[in-house]
């Protein structure tokens, strides 16, 4: 029986991988990843050569007979997303259930996570925080922004460029007037993080659309 690795690839600068990580991807018989556009452009820069297949949130069911089929064959197999670890906001669950009880060993490659990276520079308490990922656009959004409003500690969303303003309205119109942090594009060459109440956000990113573009984590601070 092979191993399964989970492994945390850049969120953004290619340089932000580990060793480990690297002598993986090259050391495996299969790599499957979310994008195999994405995935190549790592291993070019850093000449791994290792077959890759797609598996991404649509196939991830009907891929799971042939990646368990690799392994009961004794090949290892690493599975990456697009960028950052694994299952964080992105696919992958269902693939570590079944290899799992299928008996197979399961390894994380631990790395780069937009969470973590974001909660180590936002400036808020970090002892306790809670991860909703990306809120639902309609369904339960307002739900969990009222849980957001009354928590105690930080909270942490991620956000797409098109709704991020959106975002900060929502916040300012159930009455969060407290320190919000956004870090946006991390460890990329438009790498920026901004402090303030989600008006005084708001009107910045307004101000200047380029602001708006993007990939953010939003962290707003607990009561």
């Amino acid at each position: 029986m092979g191993t399964l690795y989970i492994v945390a690839t850049p969120i953004g600068n290619l340089e932000d991988i580990t060793i480990r990580a690297i002598r993986m991807l090259h050391k495996v018989d299969v790599i499957f990843c979310e994008d195999t556009r994405v995935t190549q452009r790592l291993c070019k820069r850093y000449d791994i050569h290792t077959l890759l297949k797609s598996l991404h949130a649509r196939t991830e069911y009907k891929k799971m007979a042939e990646v368990l089929t690799i392994l009961k064959d004794g090949k290892d197999v690493a599975y990456v997303s697009d960028a950052g670890t694994p299952l964080i906001s992105d696919p992958g669950a269902q693939l570590v259930r079944e290899a799992i009880e299928a008996g197979v060993r399961v390894e994380t490659i631990p790395g780069a996570s937009a969470v973590t990276a974001a909660l180590s520079i936002a400036g808020l308490y970090t002892n306790e925080f809670t991860f909703f990922g990306f809120l639902p656009h309609k369904k339960g959004r307002q739900t969990l922004l009222k849980e957001i409003k009354d928590m105690k500690r930080t909270a942490v969303v991620y956000e797409s460029t098109h709704r991020v303003v959106k975002l900060l309205q929502e916040l300012q119109d159930i009455g969060v007037d407290r320190m919000v942090c956004i870090a946006r594009e991390l460890t990329k060459i438009h790498e920026e993080v901004l402090r303030g109440t989600p008006k005084e956000l708001q009107e910045i990113l307004t101000t200047d659309t380029q602001k708006q573009k993007g990939e953010f984590v939003v962290l707003v601070a607990g009561l």
